[in-house]
């Protein structure tokens, strides 16, 4: 497992039972190979390209943007 992973899944165990389960249902469909990768919905496809690039760029969200983005989905 890399370093990366493993201080993603410690990050995970500090989140309600009910998020993690989400999180890793979200990785299991992405780690499965059986499966065709869902449509992008062309309304989408510019935001999803955008993300891809920052991502190659290595321009993720500091801890507290995903925590703010977190707690906008559980509210």
């Amino acid at each position: 497992m890399t370093k990366l992973l493993t201080k993603a899944l410690e990050e995970v165990r500090k989140l309600p039972s009910d998020t993690q389960d989400e999180i890793a249902l979200t990785m299991l469909h992405l780690a499965s190979r059986d499966e065709p990768a869902e449509p992008i919905d062309p309304a989408h496809l510019a935001d999803v390209l955008e993300s891809l690039a920052q991502a190659k760029r290595r321009q993720f969200a500091s801890d507290s943007e995903v925590e703010a983005a977190f707690r906008r989905f559980s509210a």
